[in-house]
């Protein structure tokens, strides 16, 4: 199956326990399965890695300890694996997307950015979610050295002018607020697809 092209890539970026897979779950299931369709870079590396490895990909999908036992090293095989190729896990990610909308839940370096900016350099919006070093401790983040001081956690600190920037600290109507002026931008960037969704609905 061929990857069509997407109207609007939102790629989201953040520190471990920012909450950025719940900032992009409220998107999905607010915009819907037929509209939207989220991507994530780790689940090919994980894959990739847990096949090398003889690994339990699964369990590596999961937030429980199996995955903090691999990670720092799954971490210096997938830089070695982009050392070789930059775009190699975006493009696996994004082929095969038939949705209007691709919401990538994990960029982590500027590699992962400027494969998007150059292979789709008029539908990407960039959004980093932050959240308080209180806020992700309270969320079971603790530091971990070769983990957070490492490129996965670091890469986009800087050198970044990100187009949205989302608070997480546990505010909820804050967030909500914050994500009603991004799915405008949405709504504006796919309204012809929304329409023919819901003549394909009647």
């Amino acid at each position: 199956m061929t990857t069509l092209q997407p109207k609007l890539i939102l790629l989201f970026s953040g520190k471990r326990k920012s909450g950025k897979d719940y900032v992009t779950d409220l998107i999905q299931k607010r915009l819907g399965p037929d509209l939207c369709r989220t991507l994530t870079l780790s689940g090919p590396l994980k894959e990739r890695y847990a096949h090398e490895r003889g690994l339990d990909y699964e369990q590596l999908l999961g937030a429980g300890p199996y995955k903090e036992e691999y990670r720092a090293d799954m971490i210096r095989w997938g830089e070695s694996r982009r050392q070789q190729d930059p775009g190699v896990f975006c493009r696996l990610a994004v082929s095969a997307v038939t949705r209007p909308v691709w919401v990538v839940s994990d960029c982590r370096r500027m590699s992962d950015l400027q494969w998007f900016w150059t292979e789709y350099p008029q539908q990407c919006v960039s959004v980093r979610v932050e959240a308080s070093e209180r806020t992700r401790a309270l969320r079971g983040w603790r530091f971990t050295a070769g983990v957070d001081d490492a490129e996965s956690e670091c890469g986009l600190d800087q050198g970044v002018d990100f187009d949205w920037i989302l608070t997480n600290n546990g505010d909820a109507n804050l967030l909500d607020q914050q994500l009603e002026g991004l799915l405008s931008l949405i709504k504006a960037k796919t309204q012809d697809s929304r329409d023919g969704i819901h003549q394909r609905g009647e």
